[in-house]
């Protein structure tokens, strides 16, 4: 009853107006040049792109968490593994890879899921640990037999520029949905097993899962360089130094009083903007139609109450598998659309603090069980994690001014680049104090 009257007294006003507040930011940013803005309009889309893509990440692990209270701590192998695909879908395929050693590793990674399925049938029809071990051991043995002087070959195969097996040369648009499928298999992998355990050995179980599949990602050079990474990774909008030799770009850019090199970089902004709008606003409406409907309802009955719902006959595992692998897709999504933006895939720079901590502090503050919330509590966390670099130092500066010159004082000034990760530990702690339900409640 209390929750009801709490949830009744949220004005209907507030999303709006945090909104609002949100966008006067973005604006000040590229408007106003001071200590705490930097006047660039190149700075600010480039912050509201990355904080969209943000949002999408936010969306998924709200699936996951406001709707079925699964504490997936994973996210980041969610996204390095969505971000694999735009490299395997968009890239040109890479000369002699295939022929080195390509039939060899499709037959193998053939062979190691069969090997799974056949175990799976003699384990159903025997029920003998024994024979199921042999299979698996068997099935073991034949997938290195194939799969080690197929991966030996492709990435001995012009090493110096490539060493992988390259991709298939198609639209990178078509990669995001790859990215969502790829991270939705993963999901489905992860969920078969460990959706079955109390939600905080599922939090432990998704932890090393995630770093499970970004270390496979750094480690195999054969499907996308490794450490070594990729770059080149096709746009799905213009490039700046073809619009800098468009005549007639030239002059719509001379119209609005914007340098050939500055409006190239805006509009390359604003294209991807519109882009990930289009991805955002349409997964937040699939996302709402699923909320209010029979389904959605019963996926937040059981997030309640797990043994209510279990005793009116719904298959809690299964909704869970469900709603684990629907998040989990969003993910990928997110994942392929930043690599697309990045034009790079780097498999060292997925870092948990940045990938998952950084995630579940958006879908937090923003308000768990809200999908706008979510993207809400998304670009604004964003924001503020790319400001407090630059107001960190000053900041520090300014509260150490009255100290006297020495070692102390000199560690505090060297420590400012840590000033980011104290601004969201301290927002995290004012929201959970002040509003526990975020900025934008579950309604």
């Amino acid at each position: 009853m209390s929750t009801n009257r709490q949830a009744a007294a949220v004005s209907p006003w507030r999303a709006p107006v945090l909104f609002l507040v949100l966008a006067v930011l973005f604006v000040l940013e590229g408007t106003v040049r001071n200590g705490m803005f930097s006047g660039s309009w190149n700075t600010s889309l480039a912050i509201l792109n990355m904080g969209l893509i943000s949002a999408v990440a936010a969306l998924g692990v709200n699936m996951q968490w406001g709707y079925a209270g699964l504490f997936n701590t994973g996210v980041v192998g969610f996204l390095a593994i969505g971000g694999l695909a735009p490299v395997l879908v968009s890239l040109p395929p890479v000369e002699g890879a295939w022929q080195a050693g390509g039939p060899r590793l499709i037959l193998s990674l053939l062979v190691g899921l069969g090997t799974l399925a056949l175990a799976r049938i003699v384990y159903a029809r025997t029920r003998r640990a024994w024979t199921v071990a042999l299979v698996l051991i068997l099935g073991f043995i034949a997938y290195r037999w194939l799969f080690d002087p197929a991966v030996t070959a492709i990435e001995a195969n012009d090493s110096a520029r490539t060493g992988n097996i390259g991709g298939l040369g198609l639209p990178v648009l078509l990669s995001w949905a790859v990215g969502g499928a790829f991270a939705a298999a993963a999901a489905w992998a992860v969920g078969k097993v460990a959706l079955g355990l109390r939600s905080d050995y599922l939090a432990i179980a998704t932890l090393g899962i995630g770093e499970i599949i970004v270390a496979v990602l750094r480690n195999e050079d054969w499907l996308a360089r490794g450490v070594k990474n990729v770059t080149s990774i096709p746009r799905p909008v213009p490039y700046e130094i073809d619009l800098q030799q468009n005549p007639a770009f030239v002059d719509f850019a001379a119209r609005w009083g914007f340098g050939t090199a500055e409006a190239s970089g805006i509009w390359v902004k604003l294209c991807y903007l519109s882009l990930f709008l289009v991805v955002l606003l349409g997964i937040i409406l699939l996302a709402e139609l699923a909320l209010k409907s029979p389904w959605g309802r019963m996926m937040r009955a059981i997030r309640d109450n797990e043994t209510a719902a279990e005793a009116m006959g719904k298959d809690v595992t299964a909704r869970h598998l469900q709603v684990f692998v629907l998040g989990s897709a969003v993910i990928g999504i997110a994942g392929a659309m930043m690599i697309t933006l990045d034009g790079l895939m780097a498999p060292n720079s997925y870092n948990p603090l940045r990938y998952t901590f950084l995630i579940w502090v958006m879908v937090i503050v923003g308000g768990s069980g809200n999908n706008w919330g979510a993207v809400l509590g998304a670009v604004l966390i964003w924001f503020l994690w790319i400001k407090v670099e630059v107001w960190g130092p000053g900041l520090i500066g300014l509260l150490v001014g009255p100290l006297p010159a020495g070692d102390i004082k000199a560690h505090l000034l060297d420590s400012a680049a840590h000033m980011r990760f104290i601004a969201m530990g301290l927002v995290l702690l004012l929201v959970l104090r002040f509003a526990p339900r975020g900025l934008v409640p579950e309604r």
